[in-house]
């Protein structure tokens, strides 16, 4: 009996476990409702098509631990494919390592620019983002100048990302492993989260606390500026309105997977299974036979109930930890 209650305090403890039994009756419920749902090629699928999600969840991971948020990230992923794209239509440049270094640099720059705005500027996050989300977008249409580019114009690039491919599962795997390194074993990840949990307190103790937020927005920037270099290889094109809005899933997938909106709490584990959960929502509605109205309400609903369990799991995270202190 203790045994049992150990258990299940160990996952009720723990918002990985509570997130790993929530993915797995999701994907139970969904392989009754339609048996193919984990085949091999169906799950191969799910994590190409939700690549970008998956990669940008990293960066907004990192800007979300210092209690920031950038909703200009779709905006800076479309500018840099489309400038990728560009690149290819007009023959300036076709190897594939160079497009991917040219995506990432643009990225950085943009993410590097909302940091120094937010952190030098005491810009609030959600206001400058808000600005750059336009701009960025803006500046996809002003240098597509009514063009876009097609599946012949990037002929060759698309071969990295084509169903069947194994070039954004290599790019995802070692994200992950990078990340995962970084934030749990470094002194950078170690001054994220305490920028995030006590800015003052994180700057007493010699932690440069501007660096460190300029430093995530950059982080945020790059791998946006990678998922738009990806996007036109997986997609095979380049248009100034690609992943519109899109900004939201890599939020939602931060937000399920247990970063706080206040900064300082938060996993690469966590988001990874957060991102995983709205790619296999996003895969299985259409699938079940929910109509394309219904889709976004059941979504948003899925998506309640898990936040809604993260809140409870981190209420007795904190309890448990206040009575070991008591002891």
């Amino acid at each position: 009996m203790k045994n049992k209650e150990s258990l299940l305090k160990k996952i009720t403890g723990s918002r990985e476990a509570s997130l790993v039994i929530v993915l797995v009756v999701l994907l139970i419920i969904i392989s009754v409702m339609s048996p193919s749902f984990l085949s091999p090629t169906n799950i191969g699928q799910i994590f190409r098509n939700n690549a970008l999600t998956l990669l940008m969840a990293l960066g907004m991971l990192c800007v979300m631990l210092t209690s920031g948020i950038d909703i200009s990230i779709t905006s800076t992923l479309a500018f840099t494919g489309m400038t990728i794209g560009l690149l290819q239509k007009y023959n300036v440049i076709h190897n594939t390592f160079l497009l991917f270094l040219i995506g990432t640099l643009i990225g950085l720059i943009c993410g590097t620019i909302n940091g120094l705005i937010i952190a030098k500027g005491k810009v609030a996050p959600i206001i400058c983002t808000m600005g750059f989300m336009y701009v960025w977008r803006g500046m996809a249409y002003v240098i597509s100048n009514n063009n876009w580019a097609s599946g012949a114009d990037v002929a060759g690039f698309s071969d990295f990302g084509k169903d069947g491919s194994v070039g954004p599962y290599i790019i995802l795997t070692l994200a992950y492993i990078i990340f995962f390194i970084v934030m749990k074993w470094t002194k950078f990840g170690r001054s994220i989260y305490a920028v995030g949990s006590n800015s003052e307190a994180a700057k007493i103790s010699g932690i440069n606390v501007d660096r460190t937020i300029i430093s995530a927005y950059s982080i945020m920037g790059m791998l946006a500026g990678l998922a738009g270099v990806l996007s036109v290889s997986i997609y095979a094109s380049a248009q100034p309105n690609m992943q519109y809005g899109k900004e939201m899933d890599v939020i939602a997938a931060c937000v399920i997977g247990g970063v706080s909106m206040s900064g300082g709490r938060g996993s690469v584990v966590g988001t990874f299974l957060g991102a995983v959960i709205i790619a296999v929502i996003a895969k299985a509605l259409p699938l079940v036979g929910i109509d394309a109205i219904a889709q976004n309400l059941v979504k948003g609903a899925i998506i309640l109930f898990v936040v809604v369990l993260n809140v409870i799991t981190q209420r007795t995270i904190d309890r448990q930890a206040l009575l070991r202190r008591e002891m």
